[in-house]
């Protein structure tokens, strides 16, 4: 069954941002995740969130989306945000 992995970014410094992106396009490349959405226009149909950006990766299951966040690749992009944005991420099995 898919799984996700959806994420909200509050991005704080662009240009430290961008080596994050590197690292991050590694792993999702490493772990097989399909990138489903990755910043884009936001626009808010009802309620009070305001994601400034969204990013969407889809897993085969979500052993392998916990996989991909637990990854040594994975580990690296998170130090290289530490800092440049605030990260809001859920993993989430799909129907």
């Amino acid at each position: 069954m898919s799984a996700y992995i959806l994420a909200q970014v509050d991005v704080t410094d662009p240009q430290q941002y961008e080596q994050y992106k590197t690292l991050s396009s590694q792993a999702i490349a490493k772990h097989g995740a399909k990138v489903l959405i990755r910043g884009g226009q936001v626009d808010v149909l009802e309620g009070d969130w305001y994601p400034t950006r969204v990013v969407l990766l889809e897993f085969p299951d979500l052993a392998a989306a916990h996989a991909f966040y637990d990854s040594a690749e994975y580990l690296l992009a998170r130090q290289a945000r530490a800092g440049a944005a605030v990260m809001r991420m859920i993993a989430v099995q799909g129907v």
